[in-house]
């Protein structure tokens, strides 16, 4: 005999797989990715006044917001091919942001499915917009990666203002393959695209993978924009602010188009950042965090990341227990009711029912980094790491999310188990396949970076 339990609890998952019935029976699905945004640079976790990001803080108000959510790699590429893949990216050998020699040779590996690829093998229209930078050789552009379309360009980091096509080589801003001359800002440019998808997929399944660069430099923003934020705030913060606004404004044109086209209840859209804010460079904030981009301490690898399905998930629900990006893949092809071709081969965990109450347990008794030569493991409340100062700590995040308390000498045994258990974890994975610039690392930004450590401390 089944138990009112277990009913109860088979009920509630189907529920969540369930999509709304319409003319068109589907869930859609949209990411949201900003670009080394800061832990503290959204409104609803802001520390400092000065952020105002209404739009995106109204999908925490109508669904979940995690605390603890961390990215696979604290920089761009690998953090990215980790989202696409639902995997911890060094085990395919992607683990860094490549040295300029590799820039034309480098690529997310083209025997690696994508999310993109599993939403078209299950009937989705598919689309990336914006920053790509998994690959500039033409066997790893998006068209070949399950985006049916694309607008946005190849590289790393682009200019927001408009440019000649000329001047931009192979990171020229395409549609599809092809390059095209943009005269609009380019935040802006983002938004308008992926609006104009929803436009007209409005009444087929669509998977939309919005990857803004904003607040990556080059710190570029219109009047319009910095004209929100007093002229005495400090130079470079005040761009940053600017050049989040037009993100957030983006943000809120997408949901607008999604609420006028009735697309709400039908649609699960996830926001992220893809590693913490490199203070040094654009002003961004992760306190009280310790640590940058391109660091395993905290503020390097704990991300703003929030999500919204009315209907199927809570509102206003704040989670604390640690996910982690590669949660997106399982996650969101649940919520379409597919399933991945290999399910064995993925480390991201479905959240759904950790977000609905069905479950309350964190989905990853244990989480893992390797960002040669840091690495980390979160293990419960407990976290070993090697970090930029090539010194092994251990700490209670559950009491020292700013890891000031190092507990290597006074809890000896724990660390000696998260050692013995990240090794067992990095033998698993595959050398690098290619040398990476390990951003932060040179001695300009490392000396700044440790000023303003210095800084923090003395606060």
């Amino acid at each position: 005999m089944i138990s009112a339990k277990f009913r109860a609890t088979l009920l509630a998952i189907l529920f969540i797989i369930a999509p709304t019935t319409r003319a068109a029976t589907h869930t859609n699905v949209i990411i949201l990715l900003a670009d080394d945004l800061g832990y503290a640079d959204i409104g609803c976790q802001a520390i400092e006044k000065d952020v105002k990001t209404p739009n995106i803080d109204s999908i925490a108000a109508a669904g979940v917001r995690f605390t603890s959510a961390y990215v696979s790699c604290p920089v761009c590429s690998p953090s990215r091919a980790g989202i696409l893949t639902g995997k911890y990216q060094e085990r395919f050998g992607h683990e860094a942001n490549p040295l300029p020699e590799y820039d034309k040779t480098f690529g997310l590996p083209t025997n690696q499915i994508t999310l993109a690829d599993e939403f078209r093998r299950s009937g989705y229209a598919t689309a990336a917009f914006g920053k790509w930078h998994e690959g500039d050789n033409e066997k790893f552009w998006p068209l070949k990666r399950g985006f049916d379309e694309f607008f946005g360009f190849l590289g790393g980091m682009h200019a927001y203002v408009p440019r000649p096509i000329e001047s931009q080589g192979v990171n020229v801003i395409r549609r599809g393959n092809n390059p095209v001359e943009e005269k609009e800002y380019l935040t802006d440019a983002i938004t308008r695209e992926a609006v104009s998808f929803i436009d007209r997929h409005r009444d087929k399944p669509f998977f939309m993978y919005v990857a803004y660069n904003a607040v990556h430099v080059p710190q570029q923003a219109p009047p319009r924009y910095l004209k929100r934020f007093p002229e005495d705030t400090d130079k470079s913060r005040r761009l940053m602010l600017a050049m989040l606004a037009a993100e957030d404004d983006g943000v809120g044109k997408i949901l607008t188009k999604l609420h006028d086209e009735k697309l709400d209840n039908d649609t699960l859209v996830i926001f992220l950042s893809d590693n913490g804010g490199p203070t040094w460079e654009n002003a961004s904030r992760n306190a009280p965090l310790r640590g940058f981009k391109g660091q395993v301490w905290e503020g390097g690898i704990r991300i703003p990341f929030m999500m919204k399905w009315p209907g199927k998930i809570p509102a206003a629900k704040v989670i604390n227990q640690p996910i982690i990006s590669l949660d997106i893949f399982p996650t969101a092809l649940t919520a379409a009711g597919a399933t991945p071709r290999n399910p064995k081969d993925i480390d991201g965990k479905n959240i759904l029912p950790l977000v609905t109450g069905i479950a309350d347990a964190p989905p990853h008794p244990t989480l893992y980094w390797r960002f040669k030569p840091q690495w980390a493991i979160r293990d419960g409340n407990y976290k070993l790491e090697t970090a930029r100062d090539g010194i092994t700590h251990l700490y209670d995040l559950s009491k020292d999310e700013s890891e000031q308390n190092d507990l290597m000498k006074s809890h000896p045994e724990i660390a000696a188990n998260l050692q013995k258990k990240y090794d067992a974890w990095n033998a698993t994975l595959m050398n690098p396949l290619w040398p990476g610039r390990q951003e932060g690392a040179n001695a300009q930004a490392a000396a700044k970076i440790d000023q303003q450590e210095s800084t923090a401390d003395a606060d």
